[in-house]
């Protein structure tokens, strides 16, 4: 797909963030570097860089899905032990809107991966099935929970596809939930401690046939981050505005 080279030419600094991330109560410096593409905001060869404050050793960090769009950094404690962890989030470009994000911990000058999106992906699992009299239907794996979605509001051209006079589905239909397409730091109780809230996309026949998102937020407890809650967020339609009638 691209011609150029990264070899042949010397990597930028993509992001930079400084906190204290080892633990010593020296702030460090955080950097994302890569190889920016001639003419394109596509970046490749991503890597993590940490400059000790203290004696401004380099340590590189790789990781797996190293390329992609706007590579940002979010420094924040997620575990709750005082010491800022590193959240970098690349998003893919795919037609889905997905993204890649890793936390790493580096306390005491050690590199720990807290989290891998694609382990994510494959424990946050669903269903999306479409059910008669305009409503689908949203299981959830991981908690064995059901949502339903009344899709009623569609508008009428969408639901003649799919649905006869009587409201009957034509055919079967089933859906997909999108793997992660938004992760989000958020300090829901103000204890200073990161908890992550994240996106995935429920769609219906295509892509493009957008029913809302999977919204979950999750907790680090026990050495890894749990679901705390889960929520689904659907979108709205437009209304006539009011008419007021002259006396």
């Amino acid at each position: 797909m691209y011609s150029y080279r990264p070899e042949a030419a010397n990597p930028n600094i993509i992001a930079h963030a400084r906190g204290d991330v080892n633990g010593n109560r020296i702030p460090d410096n955080v950097f994302l570097t890569g190889i920016k593409t001639p003419d394109s905001p596509f970046v490749q060869n991503i890597m993590l860089l940490i400059q000790d404050g203290a004696t401004n050793k380099p340590t590189i960090i790789p990781f797996e899905e190293n390329a992609g769009y706007n590579p940002t950094l979010f420094l924040g404690d997620f575990t709750g032990d005082g010491v800022d962890d590193i959240l970098i989030s690349i998003a893919s470009g795919g037609s889905g809107g997905t993204m890649y994000h890793y936390i790493f911990s580096f306390f005491n000058n050690i590199s720990h991966l807290l989290f891998d999106y694609k382990v994510f992906d494959e424990k946050f699992e669903y269903e999306v099935n479409y059910r008669n009299n305009y409503k689908v239907e949203v299981l959830s794996t991981i908690n064995n929970k059901k949502y339903v979605l009344d899709i009623s509001i569609k508008g009428k051209d969408y639901l003649n596809e799919i649905y006869d006079n009587n409201g009957n589905l034509k055919s079967p239909i089933a859906g997909f939930v999108n793997p992660l397409s938004g992760l989000y730091p958020v300090d829901f109780d103000s204890n200073r401690v990161f908890e992550l809230l994240t996106y995935q996309k429920i769609a219906g026949r295509y892509n493009a046939d957008s029913l809302g998102y999977v919204l979950n937020t999750l907790k680090w407890q026990n050495n890894s981050f749990s679901l705390l809650n889960q929520n689904i967020a659907i979108f709205g339609a437009e209304q006539n505005p009011l008419r007021f009638c002259q006396p």
